[in-house]
């Protein structure tokens, strides 16, 4: 194969990888945004997963919590942007105190620490 035929192909896939990124970060984004409207407004942070992606932790201003898995931290950092989302550096502090859990995480986190009920779906 021509050296320029290698170059055209490689732009394509890069073309398509970057369009299938765009649409990723694009749902992704309309998720943050219903995830905020749900629970009266909503911050987050990016936590690396290393090949899986980067988690996008959410905390609405109702204490309650969530997280959505990108692909990549760039298309992360994409949908939270496109969404308005304010990103939090760490997950400590006065940020991570605004997260409010319940019975069932409790009985979870019980089952999972002290023999509690079992942690089964």
């Amino acid at each position: 194969m021509a050296e320029t035929d290698e170059t055209q192909v490689t732009q394509q896939v890069d073309g398509k990888q970057e369009a299938r990124d765009a649409r990723r970060a694009a749902r992704l984004a309309k998720e943050i945004t219903a995830f905020a409207k749900t629970h009266g407004g909503a911050e987050g942070q990016l936590a690396y997963l290393g090949q899986a992606g980067t988690r996008i932790v959410l905390v609405g201003e109702d204490g309650g919590w969530g997280d959505l898995v990108a692909p990549s931290h760039a298309v992360a950092e994409s949908a939270a942007q496109q969404s308005g989302l304010t990103l939090h550096e760490s997950f400590d502090g006065e940020f991570a105190a605004k997260v409010r859990t319940g019975r069932y995480e409790w009985t979870r986190m019980a089952g999972i620490q002290v023999g509690g009920p079992a942690n089964r779906d």
